[in-house]
Formats: C-alpha cells, sequence, structure tokens
C-alpha cells in the first residue's frame, strides 16, 4: 500500500453576511499551511476588476443584471484561478460560491432555476461549508463592522431571511449529491471553525492505492 497526494481540492465557504465566512476561511488557510499542506484564499465575487466592479457596485445592479455579473465573474476565476491552483495541488477556500448566488440573487428576485442555468458548469466543491449562527449573532457582528452592501442593510429583515435561504440551500444541494456540511459557528471562536474545515478538508487529500500486488 503506498499514500499518494492526490491533487487539489475546493472548499467553499457560504453563509449570511456577518457570519464570519471571511476570517474563518483565512484562518483555515493559516491552519493548514501550519501542518504543511498548500493552501489558497480567494472569494467571490473574485479580486479582477470584474470582481471589485461587482462589489463597488451592488447596491447599483440587481436582479438579472448583477446574477450575470456575478455568474461571469464566477466563470472566469474558475478558468484563471480556481483551476490552476487545483492543478497545483493546493486546497482552494473560496469566500462565498454557488451557493450564495442560491440565496442572494433569489432574494434579488432571480428564479433558482436562472441561477442554475447562468452557473452551468461550475464547478461542484469537494467540501461545501455552510456557516450558520443565531441571526441576532449576526446582526450584532454587522452592527459592529458595517454593512458591506444592500444585502446586509437590513439586519432585521434581510439575515433572518438569508439565513432561512441557506438552510433550504444546503437541504437542496445534499439531495443533488453535493458534499455539504452545516457548521453552527455561533458560539465557536474562528480557530475552533477553521480546525473543524481543516479537519473536512485534510482527509480527501490522500488516497490508499495497491502498488505491486498480484492476484
Amino acid at each position: 500500500m503506498k499514500e499518494q497526494l492526490l491533487a487539489g481540492r475546493l472548499v467553499t465557504i457560504d453563509g449570511a453576511g456577518g457570519v464570519g465566512k471571511s476570517t474563518a476561511g483565512h484562518a483555515t488557510v493559516d491552519y493548514l499551511r501550519k501542518v504543511g499542506i498548500p493552501a489558497y484564499a480567494t472569494r467571490q465575487p473574485s479580486d479582477t476588476v470584474l470582481g471589485g466592479y461587482i462589489r463597488a457596485h451592488a447596491d447599483t445592479y440587481s436582479g438579472i443584471s448583477l446574477a450575470c455579473l456575478v455568474a461571469g465573474d464566477r466563470h472566469h476565476q474558475q478558468a484563471t484561478e480556481i483551476g490552476p491552483a487545483l492543478e497545483a495541488g493546493k486546497v482552494v477556500l473560496c469566500d462565498r460560491y454557488l451557493p450564495s448566488s442560491l440565496v442572494l440573487q433569489v432574494l434579488d428576485g432571480v428564479p433558482a432555476e436562472k441561477v442554475w442555468q447562468l452557473n452551468d458548469g461550475v464547478r461542484v466543491p469537494d467540501v461545501a461549508v455552510f456557516l450558520r449562527a443565531d441571526p441576532d449573532v449576526i446582526a450584532s457582528r454587522l452592527a459592529a463592522r458595517g454593512a458591506h452592501d444592500r444585502f446586509e442593510r437590513d439586519p432585521d429583515r434581510s439575515i433572518a431571511q438569508q439565513v432561512e435561504l441557506f438552510n433550504q440551500v444546503a437541504y437542496d444541494l445534499r439531495a443533488r449529491g453535493w458534499p455539504v456540511h452545516v457548521i453552527d459557528c455561533t458560539d465557536l471562536k474562528p480557530q475552533q471553525t477553521a480546525a473543524f474545515i481543516a479537519g473536512l478538508s485534510v482527509p480527501l487529500l490522500h488516497e490508499r492505492t495497491d502498488e505491486g500486488t498480484t492476484a
């Protein structure tokens, strides 16, 4: 038996705005690097010109217009950033992915079926993490750091809706065969959440293969 390192793995982290995705993602990358695993942090929208434009104008564009921009950025990022990083054997931690579009764009009036059509061909992650927390805790975090866009600006309404929709999307994606893992981080520190995510990711990096055996 020989232990063989496989190609990289894609780990996505989704959840309501303010739940702690970015902090958990970066903490997970730090954790993996400390144990000698090459890890790479990215986000959606991406850090390209298009991704930056989307983040800067999320209050300007809405509905199908924003959904098309986000999907286009996702396809481009898959081809130019995520794909190459995976081929290089890295664990890619992506802050937001298709599940966020299935929540935010749907809240923005776009049917889920249309979101799926726009994202046809997007890679299924190897680990799809959903971070969950009590809406009141999320609201307090948003109040502390400030809202990033109109989806976070009304925590009494939007955050509760996001939490409910993310729960539904997690259920639906699991039924589609996605490797969904829900982590309640209401009472967890970022390092604890990172340890959970790393624990889901590391076992996928190795497999046992028979070598030189005969029947």
